[in-house]
């Protein structure tokens, strides 16, 4: 079988949860469009779409381990906020982007304020979730 590598795929997808949840659907935009291979999305689903012709349909489950891994306790951390230079507009729950010293912007979710330090989650939404996605590649271009 050949494999789509280095390619540009359009696919459309829809992604849920064990519980049936959607976290993420082109359903209501556009494709997405990404080169095969290129690290852009998570392994299992480039994998999927490496073997994948136009027109094809197709259903995968990605567990943990190959989707954003283990949730992980050691990704959290608990900072006074006034060491948090964009700390005004952090709202509990919400994703927002942690900038560090050299200006590099780290997602992020502040899940507590408690006189006056912040709980910091820099684990991905999806850690520690298995994920499954109906992936249809639509186009393919070299």
């Amino acid at each position: 079988m050949s494999k789509n590598y280095g390619k540009k795929a359009v696919v459309k997808y829809k992604g849920t949860l064990a519980d049936g949840s959607v976290f993420d659907s082109t359903d209501d935009k556009e494709p997405l469009e990404y080169e095969v291979g290129s690290g852009l999305v998570i392994d299992g689903f480039d994998e999927v779409v490496a073997v994948m012709k136009v027109g094809e349909k197709r259903h995968v489950h990605i567990p943990v381990k190959e989707a954003f891994g283990e949730y992980r306790e050691d990704k959290v951390e608990h900072q006074p906020m006034y060491t948090i230079p964009n700390a005004k507009d952090i709202e509990i729950g919400k994703r927002f982007f942690f900038i560090t010293k050299e200006g590099i912007q780290i997602p992020a979710v502040v899940t507590e304020i408690n006189e006056g330090m912040a709980t910091i989650d820099f684990n991905n939404p999806l850690a520690g979730k298995d994920l499954d996605f109906d992936i249809e590649l639509v186009d393919l271009r070299d």
